[in-house]
Parts: C-alpha cells; structure tokens; sequence
C-alpha cells in the first residue's frame, strides 16, 4: 500500500553537513527518487558515528521545468507555428 501524503515522483537530495566527507560532495546536487535513495550516512562515508548529512524533500524528481515552452509564462501553440485556423478555408463555400 502506497503513502497518500507523498507522490510516487517524491525526491530527495543530500545536503552535506559540517565536516562531510567527499562522498556526500559528489552527490551534491543530485536528486534521487525518495524510495531509491541511498541510506545516510552514506557508505563511503569516514565519519559514519558523526555524520550530520540531511535529507532535503522536494514533491518532484525534476529540477525545473520540462519543456522549454512551460519556462515562461506565455503558452504557445503545439506546433511553434501560426495559426492557421483563422484564415479562410479550403472550401469553396468557406468565407
């Protein structure tokens, strides 16, 4: 049974604590499916008994935006091109 408070996309990074060692640095920025993320401390960790790395919890996987039209506030059409719809049509009798 799934936890209905979280979504299936839940994500998690690592934020490296005081005096963290180099495996948590090179996952700094990284994010991993909640259900797929490594355990901490971490396994090549040299401080294991004084490791104060984090979680930190994001609703989504992702980053940013997918697509570069959602970057900006205006949507355009699918196609990228005019519409074409407006202009008169292929029939005879169109207008």
């Amino acid at each position: 049974m799934t936890n209905k408070t979280t979504s299936r996309w839940s994500a998690v990074s690592i934020v490296a604590g005081n005096n963290s060692c180099e495996a948590a640095h090179a996952l700094k920025g990284q994010r991993f499916l909640s259900t797929e993320a490594p355990r901490l401390p971490l396994a090549g960790c040299k401080a294991a008994q004084t490791c104060r790395c984090v979680y930190r919890k994001y609703a989504d996987r992702r980053a940013g935006p997918r697509r570069a039209e959602e970057q900006g506030s205006i949507r355009r059409s699918p196609s990228g091109g005019s519409e074409r719809r407006a202009g008169r049509g292929r029939r005879s009798t169109d207008a």
